[in-house]
């Protein structure tokens, strides 16, 4: 059963930072593209990090270019998500998604609050 599970949400203070996990399991983690989405209220949702196979390449969206890195651990079965500088703007529902080839799988989500 293949199973995408996100935590480390939370409430964050403008400025402040959050680091995003997720762990997967029932398929080869290792062979697959790994990519954080958001989706905000009455917004679609959008492409946020994403890292190919081994992480050698990552790619960002220009919103969070700088504030946030993602990174996995392929012994670990893990793909993270860390955000510095965290904005109001960022307040959104977080999916990990795990893609290969025609195959892709979603996580429930975790929520990140941006909120003085």
């Amino acid at each position: 059963q293949v199973q995408l599970v996100e935590s480390g949400g939370g409430l964050v203070q403008p400025g402040g930072s959050l680091r995003l996990s997720c762990v997967a399991s029932g398929f080869t983690f290792s062979t697959y593209t790994m990519s954080w989405h958001r989706q905000a209220p009455g917004k679609e949702r959008e492409l946020v990090a994403s890292i190919v196979t081994y992480g050698g390449s990552t790619n960002y969206a220009d919103s969070v270019k700088g504030r946030f890195t993602i990174s996995r651990d392929n012994a670990k079965n893990t793909v993270y998500l860390q955000m510095n500088s965290l904005k109001p703007e960022d307040t959104a529902v977080y999916y990990c998604n795990a893609r290969r080839l025609a195959t892709m799988h979603w996580g429930q989500g975790t929520q990140v609050t941006v909120s003085s």
